[in-house]
Formats: C-alpha cells, sequence, structure tokens
C-alpha cells in the first residue's frame, strides 16, 4: 500500500535526483541509484590525517599548542559536479529532506571510526540572527543535529554566537580575505534570563559551558577551513587543550 500511493503522489507530484534530475523510482531516495553509486565520498572518517584535517589543523595550531584535530566530510565539492547541489539544496532551497538524508550518512561515517567515538558535544556553526530569520532556519544546525542523533550525542545549537554580520565567504576570494571576514565573528553566547541577570549583578561567575571530552564542530561545506578556525577559537575560549575539538561538514572544497 505505501509503496502504491508512492508511485501515485510521483505522477502528481514527481521526485527527481537532486543531482542528475533524473526521475526518481518509489525505490529511491533523493539521489538515483546511479548518483548515489558514484557519491564522491571523501573516506576521511576513519583517517586521523587527511588532507581536509592537515589543512584544518594549519589554521588552528598558530601560536600555542593545540591538540591535533580530526576532520571529516561526507563527499568531495567540485564547483563543475551536480553533487555540489546536495548541499545547496539544502542551504538555498530549504530542501530538508536532502539534507537530514546527507547529515544522516555523515553522521553514521563517523559512527563507524573510533576518532569519532568518544564525542560527546555537537555544535553547529551559528548563523547571525538577521540571515537565520531572513533563511528561517540555520543549514549547520540541520545538519548538526543529525549528526548527533546518530552519533548519541547532545547538540549544543545556542553555545555559540555570530555577534556580526559577515560577508558571505562564497563571495570571497582568497583565504586571507575570508580568516579575515570572520576574526573575531563569533563568541560563546552568555546566559540569558533572571537567574543570569542576577547573577551578574551580584558579580557571581556566569554558569560553565557544558561538559565535553570531544566537541565536533559542524558546518555545511568546508573550502579554506576559516569559519571553523574561528568557531574554534571561540570554544578554545572556555575549553582547555585537553578537550579535543573536531569538525564535520556534509562537503569539502578543492580536495
Amino acid at each position: 500500500m505505501k509503496a502504491t500511493l508512492s508511485a501515485l503522489l510521483d505522477l502528481v507530484l514527481p521526485r527527481v535526483c537532486v543531482v542528475c534530475g533524473r526521475p526518481l523510482i518509489p525505490q529511491e531516495q533523493h539521489l538515483c541509484m546511479f548518483c548515489q553509486a558514484d557519491l564522491p565520498e571523501t573516506r576521511y572518517a576513519p583517517l586521523g590525517h587527511n588532507p581536509m584535517a592537515d589543512r584544518f589543523n594549519a589554521k588552528i595550531q598558530v601560536d600555542e599548542y593545540e591538540p591535533y584535530a580530526y576532520a571529516a566530510a561526507l563527499y568531495h565539492y567540485r564547483a563543475e559536479s551536480g553533487y555540489k547541489k546536495i548541499s545547496q539544496a539544502l542551504k538555498y532551497h530549504r530542501d530538508f529532506g536532502t539534507g537530514r538524508w546527507a547529515a544522516q550518512l555523515l553522521g553514521e561515517r563517523l559512527s563507524a571510526s573510533p576518532l569519532y567515538a568518544d564525542v560527546d558535544l555537537v555544535v553547529p556553526v551559528p548563523l547571525h540572527w538577521t540571515r537565520r530569520w531572513q533563511r528561517g532556519y540555520n543549514q549547520a544546525a540541520v545538519i548538526a543535529r543529525e549528526v548527533a542523533r546518530v552519533l548519541g550525542a547532545p547538540c549544543a545549537e545556542r553555545l555559540l554566537k555570530r555577534r556580526r554580520r559577515t560577508r558571505s565567504q562564497a563571495h570571497l576570494h582568497g583565504g586571507d580575505a575570508k580568516a579575515a571576514n570572520v576574526t573575531g565573528a563569533f563568541v560563546l553566547r552568555r546566559a540569558s534570563g533572571p537567574g543570569a541577570f542576577f547573577r551578574r549583578f551580584f558579580g557571581l561567575s556566569p554558569k560553565s559551558v557544558p561538559a565535553a571530552r570531544h566537541i565536533l564542530l559542524v558546518d555545511d561545506v568546508f573550502t579554506t577551513g576559516a569559519t571553523l578556525a574561528a568557531c574554534h577559537r571561540a570554544l578554545r575560549s572556555a575549553y582547555g587543550p585537553q578537550v579535543r575539538i573536531s569538525v564535520a561538514t556534509l562537503a569539502a572544497v578543492g580536495e
């Protein structure tokens, strides 16, 4: 009955492959069997050292010793490839089904790796409140919630705050410009409400951040790593070097 209803719905509202646009058969979801079979997976999750991780660590290993951060993405992002439409479907077209499907795949790859077995807090890269109001959602939070569900870890959506609206990284050229654009843009969100007000009024220290041993920062696409590195610095203001901070994205550019 379910298959029959699905087939009837496909006649009324045809579903197509996100990547190639081919009509989907009832057994297919989001991607056709051919595009899913050819998905250019990075296979970085089991690898402590990989091109994405090396690039990210080059961003965060600046002044002080920093524990090596793991980094993984589900697939390679290339401008000429139709697979770029997977992340774009979520970010620009409100295609939550495709976004959650890809995020689940990412979570499954991470959960199968011993490197991410001890992740106990998942944190999405935040949007500025004006951009979130315009878009209606934060695509990184959609991904993070699904990854956290698969990993069995809490998702701290409000731990970080983007305190100023930055230019879109996609419109900037060069790593230096992208790094300057997000420098100092992220901070830990201050506690709010009556309890937080009275603690500040009486000079008491704010409530501690969530305890964690391994934090996973999540975004949609890894390009130069500048945005994730800026979030990493904000987290380091509260978490010492004994806490590993790693990153995961749906896609990685330039690998």
